[in-house]
Protein backbone atom coordinates (compact mmCIF):
# COMPACT_ATOMS: atom_id res chain seq x y z
CA UNK A 1 0.00 0.00 0.00
CA UNK A 2 2.94 2.24 -0.06
CA UNK A 3 3.13 2.67 3.66
CA UNK A 4 4.36 0.98 6.22
CA UNK A 5 5.09 3.52 8.94
CA UNK A 6 2.55 4.37 11.44
CA UNK A 7 2.63 6.81 14.85
CA UNK A 8 0.45 5.99 17.37
CA UNK A 9 0.33 9.53 19.99
CA UNK A 10 -0.66 7.83 23.62
CA UNK A 11 0.85 10.86 25.74
CA UNK A 12 -2.82 12.51 26.52
CA UNK A 13 -3.30 13.08 30.14
CA UNK A 14 -6.68 10.84 30.71
CA UNK A 15 -8.05 13.58 32.94
CA UNK A 16 -11.81 13.77 31.91
CA UNK A 17 -11.23 10.34 32.96
CA UNK A 18 -10.23 10.80 36.77
CA UNK A 19 -9.55 8.82 39.13
CA UNK A 20 -9.70 5.41 36.56
CA UNK A 21 -6.65 7.56 34.88
CA UNK A 22 -4.41 8.44 37.82
CA UNK A 23 -1.95 5.78 38.34
CA UNK A 24 -2.44 4.04 34.17
CA UNK A 25 -2.58 5.40 30.91
CA UNK A 26 -6.38 5.67 29.53
CA UNK A 27 -5.08 4.04 26.47
CA UNK A 28 -4.66 0.67 28.72
CA UNK A 29 -8.20 0.69 29.98
CA UNK A 30 -9.52 -2.78 29.15
CA UNK A 31 -12.63 -3.10 26.73
CA UNK A 32 -14.05 -6.34 26.66
CA UNK A 33 -10.93 -8.37 27.74
CA UNK A 34 -7.75 -6.35 26.45
CA UNK A 35 -6.52 -3.04 26.45
CA UNK A 36 -7.74 0.07 23.75
CA UNK A 37 -4.16 0.68 22.32
CA UNK A 38 -3.98 -2.80 21.62
CA UNK A 39 -7.08 -2.57 19.39
CA UNK A 40 -5.43 0.03 18.06
CA UNK A 41 -1.98 -1.34 17.53
CA UNK A 42 -4.00 -4.70 16.23
CA UNK A 43 -5.77 -2.60 13.21
CA UNK A 44 -2.52 -1.07 11.66
CA UNK A 45 -0.40 -4.39 11.90
CA UNK A 46 -3.54 -5.90 10.58
CA UNK A 47 -2.73 -3.35 7.21
CA UNK A 48 0.82 -4.35 6.59
CA UNK A 49 2.43 -1.30 8.82
CA UNK A 50 5.75 -2.97 9.81
CA UNK A 51 6.85 -0.09 12.57
CA UNK A 52 4.82 1.55 14.79
CA UNK A 53 6.44 4.95 16.69
CA UNK A 54 4.45 5.59 20.17
CA UNK A 55 4.67 9.45 21.45
CA UNK A 56 4.52 8.98 25.21
CA UNK A 57 4.49 10.74 28.86
CA UNK A 58 5.37 10.49 31.63
CA UNK A 59 3.18 7.85 33.40
CA UNK A 60 2.68 5.89 30.08
CA UNK A 61 5.11 2.89 31.14
CA UNK A 62 2.28 0.02 31.21
CA UNK A 63 2.22 0.82 27.40
CA UNK A 64 5.53 -0.43 26.85
CA UNK A 65 5.14 -3.39 28.89
CA UNK A 66 1.76 -4.80 27.59
CA UNK A 67 3.65 -5.24 24.10
CA UNK A 68 6.95 -6.28 25.72
CA UNK A 69 7.39 -10.34 25.67
CA UNK A 70 6.68 -11.70 28.94
CA UNK A 71 8.57 -14.81 28.83
CA UNK A 72 8.24 -15.51 32.60
CA UNK A 73 4.34 -15.56 32.58
CA UNK A 74 4.64 -18.14 29.70
CA UNK A 75 6.42 -20.33 32.23
CA UNK A 76 4.13 -20.11 34.82
CA UNK A 77 1.13 -20.89 32.26
CA UNK A 78 2.53 -24.10 31.01
CA UNK A 79 3.52 -24.76 34.14
CA UNK A 80 0.39 -24.34 35.57
CA UNK A 81 -1.16 -26.57 32.52
CA UNK A 82 -2.87 -23.26 31.42
CA UNK A 83 -2.28 -23.70 28.13
CA UNK A 84 -5.46 -22.38 26.66
CA UNK A 85 -4.39 -18.76 28.35
CA UNK A 86 -1.24 -18.85 25.84
CA UNK A 87 -3.35 -17.49 22.34
CA UNK A 88 -4.49 -14.44 24.42
CA UNK A 89 -0.77 -13.46 24.03
CA UNK A 90 -0.52 -14.14 20.66
CA UNK A 91 -0.43 -9.86 20.24
CA UNK A 92 2.98 -9.50 21.53
CA UNK A 93 4.40 -11.39 18.20
CA UNK A 94 2.53 -9.54 16.11
CA UNK A 95 4.98 -8.58 13.71
CA UNK A 96 5.37 -5.01 14.22
CA UNK A 97 8.19 -3.20 15.22
CA UNK A 98 8.00 -0.74 18.50
CA UNK A 99 9.68 2.27 18.72
CA UNK A 100 9.18 4.81 21.24
CA UNK A 101 9.50 8.12 21.61
CA UNK A 102 8.48 10.88 24.42
CA UNK A 103 6.57 14.01 24.31
CA UNK A 104 8.02 16.27 26.97
CA UNK A 105 4.41 17.56 27.86
CA UNK A 106 1.45 16.72 26.35
CA UNK A 107 0.94 20.39 23.95
CA UNK A 108 -1.38 18.98 21.30
CA UNK A 109 -1.80 16.28 18.64
CA UNK A 110 0.17 18.72 16.34
CA UNK A 111 3.20 18.43 18.57
CA UNK A 112 2.78 15.11 19.60
CA UNK A 113 3.27 14.41 15.63
CA UNK A 114 5.93 16.86 15.07
CA UNK A 115 7.85 14.71 17.61
CA UNK A 116 7.62 11.96 15.02
CA UNK A 117 9.77 13.59 11.96
CA UNK A 118 12.83 11.79 12.60
CA UNK A 119 11.06 8.45 12.49
CA UNK A 120 8.89 9.04 9.68
CA UNK A 121 11.71 10.52 7.21
CA UNK A 122 10.68 11.05 3.57
CA UNK A 123 7.55 8.64 3.58
CA UNK A 124 4.31 9.16 4.30
CA UNK A 125 3.23 7.48 7.06
CA UNK A 126 -0.04 6.96 9.11
CA UNK A 127 -1.75 7.66 12.51
CA UNK A 128 -3.98 6.43 14.98
CA UNK A 129 -4.94 8.18 17.23
CA UNK A 130 -4.69 5.95 20.80
CA UNK A 131 -7.21 6.71 22.07
CA UNK A 132 -9.76 5.61 19.51
CA UNK A 133 -11.12 2.14 17.96
CA UNK A 134 -12.44 1.81 14.90
CA UNK A 135 -14.79 -1.86 14.69
CA UNK A 136 -16.72 -3.61 12.61
CA UNK A 137 -14.53 -5.04 9.76
CA UNK A 138 -12.48 -7.95 10.79
CA UNK A 139 -9.29 -6.36 10.74
CA UNK A 140 -10.88 -2.35 9.97
CA UNK A 141 -9.93 -1.11 6.45
CA UNK A 142 -9.68 2.22 6.99
CA UNK A 143 -5.85 2.57 7.05
CA UNK A 144 -5.30 0.83 3.75
CA UNK A 145 -7.92 2.77 2.14
CA UNK A 146 -6.59 6.31 3.47
CA UNK A 147 -3.23 5.20 2.14
CA UNK A 148 -4.78 4.05 -1.23
CA UNK A 149 -6.85 7.37 -1.16
CA UNK A 150 -3.92 9.55 -0.61
CA UNK A 151 -1.44 7.58 -3.19
CA UNK A 152 -4.20 7.81 -6.10
CA UNK A 153 -5.28 11.45 -5.54
CA UNK A 154 -1.45 12.19 -5.09
CA UNK A 155 -2.69 13.95 -1.57
CA UNK A 156 -0.23 15.39 1.22
CA UNK A 157 -3.51 14.39 3.71
CA UNK A 158 -6.12 12.08 3.92
CA UNK A 159 -8.10 12.20 6.63
CA UNK A 160 -11.28 9.90 7.79
CA UNK A 161 -13.98 11.29 8.42
CA UNK A 162 -17.82 10.53 9.77
CA UNK A 163 -20.90 12.23 9.39
CA UNK A 164 -21.44 14.09 13.09
CA UNK A 165 -24.71 16.06 14.60
CA UNK A 166 -23.07 19.66 13.67
CA UNK A 167 -23.93 20.26 17.65
CA UNK A 168 -20.74 17.84 18.24
CA UNK A 169 -18.85 20.30 16.08
CA UNK A 170 -17.57 22.37 18.56
CA UNK A 171 -16.06 19.16 20.47
CA UNK A 172 -14.52 17.83 17.31
CA UNK A 173 -12.44 18.44 14.31
CA UNK A 174 -14.37 19.30 11.63
CA UNK A 175 -13.69 18.90 7.51
CA UNK A 176 -15.16 21.04 5.18
CA UNK A 177 -15.53 20.05 1.84
CA UNK A 178 -14.80 21.43 -1.11
CA UNK A 179 -18.63 21.20 -2.54
CA UNK A 180 -21.18 18.81 -2.01
CA UNK A 181 -19.37 15.60 -1.71
CA UNK A 182 -21.21 12.83 -4.09
CA UNK A 183 -18.37 10.24 -3.71
CA UNK A 184 -16.81 8.24 -0.53
CA UNK A 185 -13.28 10.28 -1.21
CA UNK A 186 -13.13 14.03 -1.45
CA UNK A 187 -11.24 17.10 -1.82
CA UNK A 188 -10.99 19.49 1.53
CA UNK A 189 -11.27 22.61 1.44
CA UNK A 190 -10.55 23.54 5.19
CA UNK A 191 -10.02 21.75 8.58
CA UNK A 192 -11.15 23.51 11.64
CA UNK A 193 -10.63 22.55 15.13
CA UNK A 194 -13.57 22.87 17.14
CA UNK A 195 -15.23 25.35 15.09
CA UNK A 196 -17.55 27.31 17.51
CA UNK A 197 -20.98 26.35 14.63
CA UNK A 198 -21.06 24.79 11.20
CA UNK A 199 -23.92 25.37 8.39
CA UNK A 200 -26.50 22.80 8.23
CA UNK A 201 -27.82 20.37 10.42
CA UNK A 202 -24.59 17.76 10.17
CA UNK A 203 -21.16 17.87 9.81
CA UNK A 204 -17.31 16.10 8.79
CA UNK A 205 -15.85 14.78 11.81
CA UNK A 206 -12.99 13.72 11.95
CA UNK A 207 -12.52 10.41 12.89
CA UNK A 208 -9.13 9.64 14.47
CA UNK A 209 -7.06 8.05 11.06
CA UNK A 210 -5.14 9.99 8.53
CA UNK A 211 -2.49 9.54 6.27
CA UNK A 212 0.13 11.90 6.55
CA UNK A 213 2.92 12.85 4.10
CA UNK A 214 6.09 14.51 5.23
CA UNK A 215 4.89 17.92 3.86
CA UNK A 216 3.21 18.26 7.76
CA UNK A 217 6.43 18.50 9.36
CA UNK A 218 7.49 22.06 7.49
CA UNK A 219 3.61 22.83 8.24
CA UNK A 220 3.66 22.39 11.92
CA UNK A 221 7.10 24.19 12.77
CA UNK A 222 5.06 27.64 10.68
CA UNK A 223 1.96 27.15 12.92
CA UNK A 224 0.97 28.86 16.05
CA UNK A 225 -0.87 27.11 18.97
CA UNK A 226 -4.18 27.32 18.76
CA UNK A 227 -7.39 25.90 20.08
CA UNK A 228 -6.89 24.95 23.69
CA UNK A 229 -3.40 26.44 23.72
CA UNK A 230 -2.17 23.62 21.81
CA UNK A 231 -0.52 22.84 18.57
CA UNK A 232 -3.53 21.65 16.64
CA UNK A 233 -2.98 18.85 13.26
CA UNK A 234 -6.07 20.32 12.44
CA UNK A 235 -4.29 23.88 11.97
CA UNK A 236 -1.05 22.73 9.83
CA UNK A 237 -3.40 20.31 7.65
CA UNK A 238 -5.40 23.99 6.56
CA UNK A 239 -1.91 25.59 6.26
CA UNK A 240 -1.27 22.73 3.59
CA UNK A 241 -4.22 23.49 1.35
CA UNK A 242 -3.37 27.26 1.77
CA UNK A 243 -0.74 26.55 0.64
CA UNK A 244 -1.59 24.73 -2.80
CA UNK A 245 -1.29 20.63 -1.01
CA UNK A 246 -4.17 18.35 -2.20
CA UNK A 247 -5.95 17.26 1.36
CA UNK A 248 -8.50 14.83 0.70
CA UNK A 249 -11.39 13.18 2.75
CA UNK A 250 -12.69 9.80 3.09
CA UNK A 251 -15.72 8.47 4.85
CA UNK A 252 -14.84 5.59 7.48
CA UNK A 253 -15.76 2.24 5.04
CA UNK A 254 -19.07 1.35 5.11
CA UNK A 255 -19.93 -0.45 8.96
CA UNK A 256 -16.77 0.85 10.14
CA UNK A 257 -17.35 2.82 12.78
CA UNK A 258 -15.55 5.19 15.32
CA UNK A 259 -15.20 4.31 19.17
CA UNK A 260 -13.84 6.81 21.04
CA UNK A 261 -12.89 6.40 25.19
CA UNK A 262 -12.00 10.02 25.96
CA UNK A 263 -14.41 10.73 28.71
CA UNK A 264 -16.26 8.35 31.00
CA UNK A 265 -19.99 8.26 29.05
CA UNK A 266 -18.08 7.37 25.59
CA UNK A 267 -15.95 4.61 27.37
CA UNK A 268 -18.79 3.04 28.87
CA UNK A 269 -20.94 3.43 25.40
CA UNK A 270 -17.86 1.76 23.79
CA UNK A 271 -17.57 -1.25 26.11
CA UNK A 272 -21.27 -1.77 25.83
CA UNK A 273 -21.22 -1.62 22.18
CA UNK A 274 -18.37 -3.89 21.76
CA UNK A 275 -19.41 -6.49 24.36
CA UNK A 276 -22.97 -6.54 22.93
CA UNK A 277 -21.60 -7.38 19.27
CA UNK A 278 -18.91 -9.71 20.69
CA UNK A 279 -19.67 -13.24 18.88
CA UNK A 280 -18.61 -14.89 22.36
CA UNK A 281 -20.86 -13.41 24.53
CA UNK A 282 -22.74 -10.56 23.08
CA UNK A 283 -26.13 -12.54 22.51
CA UNK A 284 -26.37 -13.53 26.43
CA UNK A 285 -25.49 -10.30 27.30
CA UNK A 286 -28.09 -8.54 25.05
CA UNK A 287 -30.82 -11.35 26.49
CA UNK A 288 -30.03 -10.66 30.26
CA UNK A 289 -30.55 -6.83 29.21
CA UNK A 290 -33.62 -7.26 27.70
Amino acid sequence: MGVVDAVVPVAGLGTRLLPATKSQPKEMLPVVGKPVVQYVVEEPAAAGIERILFVTGRGKSAIEDHFDPDPDLIRRLREAGREELLARLDYERIGVDFIYTRQAEPRGLGDAVASAEGFAADRPFALALGDSIISGASPPTAIQQLAAAAQHRSAAAAIAVEEIESGEAPRRGVVIPEGSPADDVFDVRDVIEKPSEVDGDTAWGVAARYVLSPAIFPALREIEAGAGSEIQLTDAIAALIDAGERVVAMRLPAGERRHDVGTVESYCKTFLELALADPRFGERLRAGLR
